[in-house]
């Protein structure tokens, strides 16, 4: 698996937010906000390396995936940020993105606008979570389940 990840301001060291692309347990910086390409060729070069099963974005993770020729590799995209990042329009057929209505960071029509864009069906884009980060949902999945008495 290939992941693409925004970093956060509040996550940083540098004064500039950072896109990071992690194979395994390498992480690399990849270039600030409005820097798309370097990201893109870091991106680019991991996957050529490791022709992962499935690439995932976050934010302006998912930009800079919609931006790399990820062949017929399947994209989940998380709340991406492509109006804010490179050139693409449009998602390829094998792609699901998650975004949560309550997004104050990107907006859910951006992604509304995405599917709509790339002809593909509603169904492609999915409603979760409570904001950006949508953690809540991640929060939850953490706890352990009450057992049945």
């Amino acid at each position: 698996m290939l992941v693409i990840v925004g970093e956060p301001r509040e996550h940083r060291l540098e004064r500039r937010p950072q896109c990071r692309v992690r194979t395994n347990a390498d992480v690399m910086p990849t270039g600030a906000p409005k820097e798309a390409a370097p990201a893109v060729r870091t991106a680019q070069a991991e996957y050529d390396q490791h022709r992962p099963d499935v690439i995932v974005g976050s934010s302006r993770g998912g930009a800079v995936a919609l931006n790399i020729d990820s062949k017929d590799t399947p994209l989940v995209l998380l709340c991406p940020a492509w109006r804010n990042w490179g050139t693409a329009t449009t998602v390829k057929l094998n792609t699901i993105i998650l975004h949560s209505r309550q997004d104050d960071v990107i907006p859910f029509s951006d992604s509304e606008e995405l599917v709509a864009q790339s002809d593909l069906p509603p169904d492609t884009l999915i409603e979760v979570g409570n904001d950006h980060r949508m953690l809540k949902e991640v929060l939850e999945s953490g706890k352990p389940e009450e057992s049945q008495a």
